[in-house]
């Protein structure tokens, strides 16, 4: 709402860079800034239809209006949305409502974009479309502020990150300098589950072969081990130290050591839970 200009700020100010390339304070005259859109959390419609509501918008963000229409056609089609572009808006899904509310925002080719809880309410594929229209911004160099409790959506996106608590910022870095503080997770996908009489012998024999790089210090509420195995998905989260060197040669001795346990046919890495892990240290 600050960065909206809908409420004023009790202390401090907003710049924001204007048409001219300077920096300004939105309370000033706000005729002067770079375009901006926004998308509120859960937004709210006219009972219109696509069509009327995005013409609507566009004529209030002074599109041309010879690239109006084109432009409606072109993201209503992108989020699957084209069939229903002359149908009331008040039949619509939740999920539905939130890419539309996407699309008004991104409608008028902002070069300053704000969206909270973008992926809220949407199915697997429609937060994949909000991705792949995410980083076709990016490469565009537009300017993309997200407010999300899902880190997931964050560390997919995202190339800076702010933790806030409170109301008050205490923490902001690059997503990748953040990666490799504290502990790190590898997931080791197996081609075949081990045969669960050999379960504890692997698990105790991993730990002893592993023990310079993993964890020392992991967190109790996460897990008692620094090593876990899941028969039923048939793959291991290995809790390292975090240092690259480590992950190296954790890989070397996975292939040399254990090649008569098990086949790791995949390795990766989850940023998520590193994520939650660094939030909850900053807070604690």
């Amino acid at each position: 709402k600050l960065m909206a200009n809908l409420i004023r700020p009790s202390s401090g100010n907003i710049l924001i860079k204007n048409q001219h390339g300077n920096l300004q304070d939105i309370s000033n005259s706000s005729s002067d800034l770079i375009s901006m859109g926004f998308l509120i959390d859960i937004p709210v419609f006219y009972d219109s239809t696509p069509k009327n509501l995005l013409k609507y918008y566009a004529q209030l963000y002074q599109y041309p209006k010879d690239k109006i229409n084109q432009r409606i056609d072109e993201l209503l089609k992108f989020f699957d949305l084209f069939d229903w572009k002359r149908k009331r808006i008040a039949k619509f899904s939740k999920g539905m409502r939130q890419k539309l509310g996407f699309i008004q925002a991104v409608l008028h080719e902002p070069e300053l974009i704000y969206l909270d809880e973008p992926q809220s309410g949407l199915d697997p594929k429609a937060r994949i479309k909000i991705r792949q229209y995410l980083n076709t911004l990016k490469e565009q160099k537009k300017t993309i502020f997200i407010a999300s409790h899902m880190l997931h959506e964050i560390s997919e996106i995202c190339e800076k990150i702010a933790f806030i608590n409170n109301g008050e910022m205490i923490k902001y870095d690059k997503i990748e300098e953040m990666k490799f503080i504290g502990a790190n997770e590898i997931q080791c996908q197996l081609l075949k589950p081990i045969p669960e009489t050999r379960i504890d012998h692997v698990i105790k024999k991993l730990i002893e072969k592993l023990a310079p790089y993993l964890d020392d210090k992991i967190d109790s509420t996460i897990t008692r081990l620094p090593i876990v195995y899941r028969p039923l998905s048939s793959e291991f989260t290995i809790y390292y130290d975090g240092n690259p060197e480590s992950k190296g040669e954790i890989f070397k001795i996975l292939g040399k050591d254990f090649e008569s346990e098990f086949t790791v046919v995949s390795f990766s890495q989850s940023k998520t839970s590193l994520l939650e892990k660094l939030y909850l240290d900053q807070i604690n």
